[in-house]
């Protein structure tokens, strides 16, 4: 936790109200930031995947108001389902590559209907959360970003050789290279709003490019209407869930857990720019955000489009320059968004974009991309075990992608579904992961009520847990003063929680080296621990009864972690020892 002084120029917070005129004004300007993403994105994808001009049109159409809905839905909380921030949404990149795939190979049905089975799995991973943040950690969730961005940047090359017939062979990278080097300039240069504004610029900058050498045609603009509905294509699902669909469902499996976890990151990250003071994060609003998500993905497979997915960069930037984090902003992006939607003309004036820009601003995002996967892998440093997960499953994932291989194993048409390295290196991933976590971790556990009447029982749990370890008298007093002041806390917060049942409680104890991690797995609903102890950062002269507990946990531990879910609260306390 950083300290409370450390304020931000918030003026709105997420649960104030601000004046609708300021919600509208902001929200146009959340718009505008994700407008062209939007539509390049699902351009880039649609005309990779040789889809003709009415999927195209009917599959912006559709993202535009599916993203719309999102950003609103964020905005509330209900029952399990909303983050109650500001959360821009956008269709996500990271599918573009498996998208072109499954529609070249199975066909649109295919596609539509793996989407739809997959909205369930990141509805499942809201629900499920606690139990798979051990299993889907930091280093696997990294290393398979790092390895979505590896498997798009081809389709990105590709667009730049998308020229008319005719066109000088050297076009394409020119306006790539033109297009590269302005956006480098203008983000390196550019302070405050003229930040958000850097990729309009150096599209504008391509297109003009473009134009000199005669590859942009307004065509598509002038036959648009300027307000309407696009003609809709053909739409289904494929329900026959033949082998093709099966051989791609892993794949769109952990593509779709890799949304979630990195929709996950961009929650916490935009919890902690909404506010003034730092506050602790607030899991089940994490929840809500993935839920949500998963609704998106449900609606893009119907409309067959791309799935939405959060951008904090995007959200937190919006807030930042506005000082607004007030949720109705989300209403106001939604409002607009529809808006520009049913404005065909502009539509079709950024679907006019030529290929060489297109795939410029694919390379940049991808590269980005990229970068992320590996602050990701080092957010929770890399010891001799994650490196090891991050090596083998990187080299099997990129070495493996589409080789022969796995054509020689399963066969031309099943070999070509399941070569797929990100696939792959996620598999090995999180096979790694459940190893070395079964090999490595010497796990004990106790299951008791949460009561003052469980102290005898843990008390003797860690007392033994001490012994076993060795450790001196001092650390064995230390290790089991940690137990009853969290037992102490837990029980603070539950004091006014509605049921009268006390329930669970389960401690598990990780020793590693010369620290034992517990964790404290209880149901508690009220104020998040860290908020307490990030409180007495600021030291009373003389504390009161409520906060005694809460100081001895933060003066006998080395670390606290409080993660609040819905119906499970985990308390996980580090504790140093010697012999």
């Amino acid at each position: 936790m950083t300290s409370r002084s450390a304020e931000q120029s918030i003026r709105f917070e997420p649960e104030e109200a601000c004046p609708p005129s300021i919600a509208l004004l902001v929200g146009f300007q959340g718009a505008a930031l994700v407008l062209a993403p939007t539509v390049l994105n699902v351009a880039i994808a649609i005309r990779s995947s040789g889809l003709d001009d009415s999927h195209l049109t009917w599959s912006v159409f559709a993202a535009m108001l599916i993203c719309a809905a999102i950003t609103a839905l964020q905005a509330f909380q209900l029952r399990r389902f909303g983050a109650g921030h500001v959360v821009l949404a956008w269709p996500a990149a990271m599918f573009i590559a498996i998208m072109v795939a499954t529609i070249s190979k199975a066909g649109p049905g295919t596609f539509a209907t793996l989407l739809v089975v997959c909205s369930l799995i990141q509805v499942a991973l809201a629900w499920w959360l606690p139990t798979l943040r051990r299993i889907i950690t930091p280093a696997v969730s990294g290393t398979v970003t790092m390895l979505i961005a590896s498997s798009v940047l081809p389709i990105a090359f590709d667009a730049v050789r998308d020229l008319p017939t005719g066109t000088p062979s050297h076009a394409g990278p020119a306006i790539a290279g033109v297009t590269l080097l302005v956006s480098v300039i203008v983000t390196l240069r550019a302070r405050g709003r003229w930040r958000l504004v850097a990729p309009f610029i150096s599209i504008l900058v391509g297109c003009t490019v473009a134009g000199l050498f005669g590859v942009v045609d307004f065509n598509r603009v002038a036959d648009a209407r300027w307000f309407g509905v696009p003609d809709v294509p053909t739409l289904s699902l494929d329900l026959t869930l033949d082998a093709e669909f099966w051989a791609l469902l892993p794949s769109f499996a952990v593509l779709t857990l890799v949304l979630g976890l990195k929709t996950i990151s961009d929650s916490v990250v935009i919890q902690q720019g909404s506010r003034r003071h730092p506050r602790a994060i607030d899991f089940r609003q994490v929840q809500g955000m993935v839920s949500v998500n998963g609704i998106g993905m449900l609606f893009a497979g119907l409309a067959g489009t791309l799935p939405t997915m959060a951008n904090s960069s995007y959200s937190l930037s919006l807030i930042n320059l506005t000082g607004v984090a007030a949720r109705r902003v989300g209403v106001g992006v939604a409002a607009v968004s529809v808006t520009l939607a049913f404005f065909s003309k502009f539509t079709a004036l950024l679907l006019t974009i030529p290929g060489p820009v297109l795939g410029a601003y694919l390379i940049l995002a991808m590269g980005m991309l990229f970068i992320s996967g590996c602050q990701t892998v080092m957010r929770d440093g890399l010891d001799r075990q994650r490196l090891l997960v991050v090596a083998l499953s990187s080299a099997l994932g990129l070495g493996l992608d589409d080789h022969p291989i796995a054509r020689n194993l399963f066969g031309e048409e099943l070999g070509g579904l399941l070569g797929n390295g990100v696939t792959i290196g996620a598999l090995v991933a999180i096979g790694m992961t459940l190893l070395l976590e079964t090999l490595t971790t010497r796990r004990s556990s106790l299951e008791v009520t949460l009561d003052m009447s469980s102290l005898q029982a843990i008390d003797g749990f860690l007392a033994r847990l001490a012994s076993r370890l060795g450790w001196n008298h001092a650390s064995t007093v230390r290790l089991r003063s940690v137990g009853e002041e969290t037992l102490a806390s837990l029980l603070l917060q539950e004091d006014d929680a509605e049921e009268s049942d006390s329930p669970r409680l389960v401690i598990v104890a990780r020793p590693r080296d010369r620290m034992v991690e517990l964790e404290f797995v209880a149901t508690t609903r009220q104020e998040n621990i860290e908020d307490q102890l990030a409180f007495l950062t600021d030291e009373a002269p003389v504390p009161t009864v409520e906060d005694l507990s809460f100081r001895l946990l933060r003066y006998h531990a080395s670390g606290v972690r409080h993660q609040k879910f819905h119906g499970v609260d985990i308390v996980t306390v580090q504790v140093q020892g010697s012999t």
